[in-house]
């Protein structure tokens, strides 16, 4: 396929632009949030982590705006914040409670690498629980809108959060993951980052494509599946899971992404729209050889102890994407919009 022209100077301005602090969900969101327009120490009660539902709105939106501070931050939010104490000591607490119930929906779960990625490499038969296959087959124009708004508060820094295991890796398992990454960067060409693909796919389709635009729209769990990378990614002793997570979604990615890309065509999203899921069917086809092969190749080479970690990572990714489709599914079977509240009329 030819590649869309160059973006226009509009689309690149909004895209480096700081995001907007997004609004509490509850007290540890609305804690926090007053806390980093305040620049004062959060104000919760002893007790509430444990108390909050680890998958519940509260909990996610608070993990994220910490995280966020680790990438771009936020307008009006001193940078020095992204180090303070208080916050880290939050973000810990909360962090514990995520990965717990991670840990536990995942009880039971293979802890082998074969048995961990051996379902994904096999094209199941029945796709009637893929979003994707449902977007290509009977999705319409406002699903896709929707879906694209839920994918940008990753795809817009994608491949950000994997960029930092790089440094935690040594040999081949390094100059594999380099050589991956530069791809997800555009290989040296700025227009070719696959960053800026998804903010031409957002133009096509008629939405912002700012940085952090649709925060306040995105549900719990959407917000889940950006905080489990961003969590191991900030972990060194977790890269292990780092790993295994970024080998499931390139896995996944080339024949999600076919499918994703005939639902662009078939509801005249756009050149754009359709070209960014056209070119991650090729790049993710090689991608996914390099990672599983040399990149847990190398790592379990230098580090076989981490095996059962990059098992972890795969099936943790698996479940968090489930739990999402299952609610955009939900919510669209309903005729309800996935989002909180829905996209205003293009």
């Amino acid at each position: 396929m030819t590649p869309p022209g160059p973006r226009t100077p509009a689309t690149t301005t909004t895209t480096t632009a700081r995001p907007r602090l997004a609004a509490g969900r509850g007290e540890l969101s609305s804690a926090l949030a007053d806390a980093l327009r305040s620049g004062r120490p959060p104000a919760y009660q002893p007790g509430s982590v444990l108390r909050a539902d680890p998958w519940g709105e509260d909990l996610q939106l608070a993990l994220y705006l910490l995280y966020e501070l680790h990438y771009r931050g936020f307008d009006g939010v001193d940078e020095e914040r992204e180090w303070d104490p208080d916050l880290l000591r939050l973000r810990r607490s909360l962090e514990d409670r995520f990965l717990h119930a991670v840990r536990t929906e995942l009880s039971g779960a293979p802890d082998s690498v074969e048995d961990a990625f051996a379902p994904l490499l096999v094209e199941p038969v029945d796709l009637s629980g893929s979003l994707s296959h449902y977007l290509e087959t009977e999705g319409e124009l406002w699903q896709l809108r929707e879906y694209a708004t839920l994918r940008s508060l990753y795809h817009l820094k994608e491949a950000d959060p994997h960029a930092w295991v790089i440094p935690r890796l040594t040999g081949r398992a390094k100059a594999a993951m380099v050589a991956v990454e530069y791809d997800e960067f555009g290989a040296g060409r700025a227009d070719r980052m696959h960053a800026g693909l998804f903010a031409d796919l957002m133009a096509d389709l008629d939405l912002d494509p700012g940085y952090g635009r649709y925060l306040d729209r995105a549900p719990a769990p959407l917000l889940a599946t950006v905080n489990l990378m961003s969590l191991f990614g900030l972990h060194r002793a977790l890269r292990g899971a780092l790993v295994g997570h970024f080998a499931c979604v390139e896995i996944t990615s080339s024949p999600g992404s076919r499918r994703l890309a005939k639902a662009m065509r078939r509801c005249g999203a756009g050149p754009a729209a359709e070209h960014f899921y056209a070119e991650h069917v090729e790049a993710d086809a090689v991608h996914e050889q390099v990672v599983r092969h040399e990149v847990i190749g190398g790592l379990l080479a230098d580090e076989p102890g981490l095996e059962a970690d990059v098992a972890f990572g795969c099936v943790a990714t698996g479940l968090l994407e489930d739990r999402l489709a299952a609610h955009i599914r939900g919510a669209w079977d309903q005729g309800h919009s996935a989002l909180r509240p829905p996209l205003p009329e293009p």
